[in-house]
């Protein structure tokens, strides 16, 4: 036929160039990320300088619970999230989270006591937890579909940037001017990113069509080289009818994808943020010097951007259930030989293929997330997952500290944070290979102008995936 598009057809200039305006959201969410990263790994960069502050004379207990405080917010955000990214959008909800989590750095470099500063950090993880899941919901939907994984890990590079950068700026700014200087600079996205985002971040197409407001959503569409109608919100749009994501999600097909994903996210996130909690101080217990320690936070984010790009692409190719297993397995490994506190060189070397197995997993699952569900719920999901996930990054730093004040040998500390990498790769066979969102429709009433060649470029670049 002479209007058959296959995997041979060219794409056209028009939407070459929309796909590049779509790659700028995907850059805009990365610099979310990177400041949403900056916030994370500045708790382990500047444990060591909590210790030693001696107005406060806190313990390794007591830092451990800072730095769970901060997760617990987290917990409460990402579950609230989800459903308020579906409600109010998710633009409204990304800039208002970056908004409220620059002032609360801001108030925790002035905070007069460990209490206060406990507080304003548990305050500051309720924005955090909001900015990945609307984040990974709004790139998996603007991103081409046979590479939702690769546009996910880019953006999702941003965190281990934002580490690499809190892990420099202590091992120039800690020593001279203490933890206080260091929140400081978190307070600059306020005037350096929000006026980009409220410029320049557009609105989820799907979220326009949720809401019924179906130009504005079509020319979106049209902007951003995405398929027109949309075929990934749910039949219930399409009738007319409100969607209801938490409704939707106590179907059975969605609770046997949703629990063994939720458990997935537990175990990685209890390494993750065990290791990024903790690692500065195990290293200088266990002799290396403070600027190799601090050093070992950027080696860990170098190592989880590498492992984000590659197993994103991976991802892409093969699947991610494999690559989240082959990952997992990597993790263990390089615990393995971090136990033993070789010499400096091996050391990093392990560190960076600790970043891979364990950072690059956790990435590779919220692509992962994003691709198995339709729009409707994708954000709730998302926020659920993430939320629930929260718990094992929250006994992370607990199971940090409680080692460390045991004073048991380091070697522990790592063989407690080899289980959950040997639990992840067991659990994620459980997640069934057919997707819940494959039940979807794609028939729009009131919407009958289609964005033909962005759909029929969809659709090619869906053949040429396969």
């Amino acid at each position: 036929m002479a209007n058959r598009i296959d995997q041979e057809t060219p794409v056209s200039e028009e939407l070459a160039k929309a796909h590049r305006r779509a790659a700028w959201v995907v850059i805009l969410c990365l610099l979310i990320g990177a400041w949403d990263g900056y916030d994370m790994v500045i708790h382990g960069a500047v444990t060591p300088a909590l210790l030693d502050y001696e107005p406060w004379a806190l313990s390794a207990t007591e830092v451990g619970t800072m730095a769970s405080l901060a997760l617990a917010g987290m917990l409460v955000g990402a579950l609230g999230s989800g459903v308020l990214s579906d409600m109010f959008g998710r633009k409204r909800l990304l800039i208002g989270s970056v908004i409220w989590f620059s002032a609360s750095m801001a108030l925790c470099a002035t905070a007069p006591s460990p209490e206060v500063f406990m507080l304003l950090r548990f305050l500051g993880g309720l924005a955090l937890g909001g900015v990945l899941p609307a984040a990974i919901a709004l790139v998996a939907e603007f991103a081409p579909r046979h590479r939702r994984q690769f546009f996910n890990g880019v953006m999702n590079i941003g965190y281990s940037f934002g580490g690499i950068a809190a892990s420099l700026l202590a091992v120039w700014l800690l020593a001279d001017h203490g933890f206080r200087l260091m929140f400081w600079i978190g307070f600059l996205p306020v005037f350096v990113l929000v006026p980009v985002l409220m410029k320049w971040l557009p609105e989820s197409a799907d979220y326009l069509i949720l809401r019924g407001r179906f130009e504005e959503a079509r020319a979106t569409c049209i902007k951003y080289g995405m398929p027109w109608p949309p075929d990934e919100v749910g039949k219930a749009v399409g009738e007319g009818k409100p969607v209801n994501p938490l409704r939707a999600l106590c179907k059975r097909e969605y609770i046997v994808v949703i629990v063994p994903l939720v458990a997935t996210f537990f175990v990685g996130l209890m390494l993750t943020y065990g290791l990024n909690s903790w690692l500065p101080q195990i290293m200088r217990q266990a002799g290396y010097p403070l600027t190799s320690a601090l050093v070992s936070l950027m080696v860990l984010s170098m190592g989880a951007i590498v492992g984000i790009m590659t197993l994103s692409v991976l991802s892409d190719r093969f699947g991610p259930r494999p690559v989240v297993c082959w990952a997992f397995g990597v993790a263990v490994l390089s615990l393995y030989i971090l136990s033993f506190s070789p010499p400096t060189p091996v050391f990093f070397a392990a560190l960076f293929l600790a970043g891979i197995g364990a950072n690059g997993t956790t990435v590779v699952l919220y692509g992962y997330t994003a691709a198995l569900f339709p729009s409707a719920t994708r954000g709730t999901v998302l926020g659920l997952g993430m939320g629930i996930g929260r718990v094992g990054a929250i006994l992370g730093p607990q199971v940090g500290g409680f080692v460390l004040a045991m004073g048991a040998p380091v070697e522990w500390n790592f063989y407690a944070f080899m289980i959950p990498a040997a639990l992840g790769p067991l659990i994620i066979l459980f997640v069934p290979r057919v997707a819940p969102s494959k039940a979807r429709s794609k028939a729009y009433p009131g919407t009958s102008t289609p964005n033909s060649e962005a759909a029929a470029a969809g659709r090619a670049e869906e053949k040429a995936a396969r």
